[in-house]
């Protein structure tokens, strides 16, 4: 996920000018768009304020992404396509949507987290531009995970799929405005991880999670009543899965870096995915 060079500090502004005390919508969505995703969106402030409002605007660049993919696989579908390649087109797309950061991001993590190094040596090796053998396992079970899931759920009707799509994209960038909340720290002094690091208040964060589980339980509800709590419960469990992760590897890593955050992203994204499989 760290769409920015090393070398920006938590406190960079914008050169030039003060810093605001408070950050418009238009920049959070500048800011959001222009870090998670490859949409051409110029991202003209770094400060915390708007970096609060990027993290808070991050499940709009989700519904971005989600729908993106969920557009490609059902006009496979409708093109008569089996839902196993369609299912691998979806899955495709946010990679290409996000420059495959995510998915670096999780190599990295899944390297760093299987070393079983002290933290400072677990941050050089996820660092690295090669990715090693815990690395390359986690990618592949992800991958084939995610594949498997909406297969299954394009089985079940391209729209149940399409839903699903875009929820697990919602889901995965919510886990991303939870891990901004005030009391996560940052593993280093730079990145994308500290300029994001502990900007969104608990209460904002909390009021994002039930409003997205809520969007998306709404959604769901167009398959009835089952449809909606399997909405809701797939968010919820993605959102389990990536504090889990998040748990963990601040306490590996003493906080967290761009690299967790797409982890987190992914994490989030592959358990909504498989919940809404279920029941």
């Amino acid at each position: 996920m760290d769409g920015t060079p090393d070398d920006i500090p938590a406190d960079t502004e914008t050169a030039g000018t003060a810093r605001p005390a408070h950050s418009t919508l238009a920049d959070g969505l500048r800011f959001a768009f222009g870090t998670l995703t490859v949409f051409p969106v110029r991202v003209a402030r770094w400060d915390r304020a708007a970096a609060r409002a990027g993290m808070l605007s991050a499940p709009a660049a989700g519904l971005a992404v989600g729908l993106c993919a969920a557009a490609v696989g059902a006009l496979l579908l409708f093109a008569g396509s089996a839902p196993l390649l369609a299912a691998v087109a979806t899955v495709a797309v946010p990679a290409v949507l996000t420059r495959g950061l995510h998915l670096d991001g999780l190599a990295d993590t899944a390297d760093g987290l299987g070393s079983g190094r002290p933290a400072e040596d677990a941050l050089r090796i996820m660092k690295r531009s090669d990715i090693g053998p815990f690395g390359v396992i986690t990618l592949l079970l992800v991958l084939l995970a995610q594949v498997a899931a909406v297969c299954e759920l394009y089985g079940q009707g391209w729209a149940r799929g399409a839903v699903a799509v875009v929820a697990a994209g919602v889901t995965a960038r919510l886990a991303l405005t939870l891990a901004s909340r005030a009391g996560v720290p940052p593993a280093r002094p730079e990145g994308l991880g500290a300029a994001v690091a502990g900007t969104v208040p608990v209460r904002a964060a909390v009021l994002a999670a039930l409003l997205v589980t809520a969007g998306c339980a709404a959604a769901g509800a167009l398959f009835g009543l089952s449809g909606a709590v399997r909405q809701a419960a797939a968010v919820l469990a993605g959102l389990a899965a990536a504090h889990a992760l998040l748990h963990h590897g601040v306490r590996r890593f003493g906080g967290v870096t761009g690299d967790v955050f797409g982890a987190l992203a992914e994490t989030a994204a592959t358990a909504s995915l498989v919940v809404m499989t279920l029941g």
